[in-house]
């Protein structure tokens, strides 16, 4: 370890943001990096704890972080770089949107804050890109070929990993341009978009070929795929919402919120959009229903569109403000966080259920909504209205942020004769779905989940499918 006594010395320093008077103002990212001699510090501060469950419980990547910590302390950046690629492949992005799991499993945070990681991870790797230190690792090809279906953090992750083990893949995406839920579903003040093309373009160096503007099974068929491809690799993302059917939910204004977030996106990147479809915050009272990352997503999206107030919704009630004894150490803490959109400006109300859309003609003015409270009854955790608490809410525009309950099940998975799970996923035995040249990886076989499971879902995917097109 760097300093023996280092988590003694030094305490844990928050990352710095932008003020919010400036960055609502424009969708541009918000941290501010570490000195290089604070994030030094910061690397110290792992205290060499014998067995790092950062590494070995928090991290799905199972990513080295004892060790990069260790060569950042002694100036070993490009060390540090190399050995945090060799388990992530895409740690730009992780170290800005990963809820850091890694670190609610620290030893440290037992009885003091957890190390910084995620913003350690971050450093390194931004590093590494202004020293030039990450280039193309361009492989052999083999001749054989694989389809890869969707490029978000899964697509993406599998598709380098074929690259470079010698195959010849194809990435297909729907939308304009690569990169999924990472280009389409996360806002810019959260991921700029140049962080994606900066990896995209290492990855067309290696060998991978992009086609965007395709949606596999209507513009391809699956027959076409079992042509011209010895496999394929199906990463489509869980894109079916949660929805409210709810007296009233048919009013305009009532929309899901990876619409909302999908729109603006598209309007960053210059896509036209016609005047109609546009679903704009400004001036309007919204109401967010869903309290969870995507939720306020929303709430920092309608705050830089110049909405004059934002309710957030969520029908769980308020978490404590430190670990209570049900999620214990080293487990992902039920705790409040508050993200940096909710500093910009919203009510967040908590175990509130909505009961009705209001409105007149075809437009939403309005919700009706109810306190409930929680109990515990054979195991279960159920609900009931509080009576008497009953208010309502004016509403100019809802997104409805709920999550999402499974992968589409298109044309696509019917044409392949994909067998689902009791969930709605793609049923898969160690990512081989049915049909025996048909893979899948991420949020397709497991629900919504973390960027950081996706990139590990999309790399074990890659290493199963190599495993049986060696013995095919």
């Amino acid at each position: 370890m760097g300093k023996i006594r280092g988590f003694l010395e030094y305490k844990r320093k928050a990352v710095g943001h932008r003020p919010v008077a400036e960055r609502v103002l424009d969708f541009a990212e918000m941290d501010i990096a570490l000195t290089p001699d604070d994030l030094i510090e910061q690397t110290a501060r792992c205290m060499d704890c014998g067995i790092p469950f950062c590494h070995g419980v928090g991290c799905p990547l199972k990513n080295l972080i004892p060790e990069f910590n260790e060569l950042v302390y002694r100036g070993q950046w490009r060390q540090a770089c190399e050995n945090l690629h060799s388990t992530n492949n895409f740690p730009e992005i992780t170290g800005r949107v990963c809820p850091a799991p890694c670190e609610t499993a620290c030893t440290l945070g037992v009885n003091d804050e957890p190390v910084m990681i995620r913003q350690i991870e971050y450093q390194i790797v931004e590093r590494g890109f202004s020293e030039g230190w990450i280039k193309p690792l361009v492989s052999k090809k083999s001749g054989k070929r694989v389809a890869v279906v969707g490029s978000g953090p899964a697509g993406l992750a599998a598709a380098q990993q074929l690259s470079r083990a010698g195959y010849g893949v194809v990435v297909f995406e729907k939308g304009a341009e690569p990169g999924g839920l990472l280009r389409y579903g996360i806002p810019d003040f959260k991921l700029a978009k140049s962080v994606i093309d900066r990896r995209l373009d290492q990855m067309r160096a290696e060998g991978v070929e992009f086609q965007s503007g395709v949606e596999v099974g209507e513009d391809v068929s699956a027959r076409y795929l079992r042509k011209m491809f010895d496999c394929i690799c199906l990463t489509m993302g869980a894109g079916e919402p949660r929805d409210l059917n709810i007296v009233g939910r048919g009013y305009e204004n009532v929309h899901f919120a990876m619409d909302f977030l999908t729109q603006q996106n598209r309007l960053n990147c210059g896509e036209q959009i016609e005047r109609t479809e546009l679903i704009n915050a400004k001036d309007k009272a919204v109401v967010v229903i869903g309290g969870g990352d995507t939720g306020s997503d929303c709430v920092g999206t309608a705050r830089r569109q110049g909405a004059r107030e934002i309710h957030q919704l969520e029908i769980l009630p308020e978490p404590p403000e430190s670990r209570p004894p049900d999620t214990p150490w080293p487990e992902w803490p039920r705790i409040m966080r508050t993200s940096t959109s909710h500093e910009e400006g919203c009510r967040r109300r908590w175990s509130t259920m909505t009961k009705r859309f209001v409105g007149r003609d075809i437009s939403v003015t309005g919700l009706d909504c109810v306190k409930v409270e929680w109990f515990e009854k054979n195991g279960q955790w159920k609900l009931k209205e509080i009576p008497g608490t009953e208010f309502s809410l004016e509403a100019d525009l809802v997104l409805i942020a709920m999550g999402f309950v499974h992968v589409e099940h298109s044309k696509l998975i019917k044409d392949l004769g994909l067998k689902l799970d009791g969930r709605g996923n793609v049923a898969v035995d160690n990512y081989q779905t049915t049909a025996p040249d048909v893979f899948a990886a991420g949020d397709t076989i497991s629900g919504a989940s973390l960027v950081v499971r996706a990139i590990e879902s999309g790399r074990c995917a890659a290493a199963a499918v190599d495993k049986w097109l060696r013995k095919v």
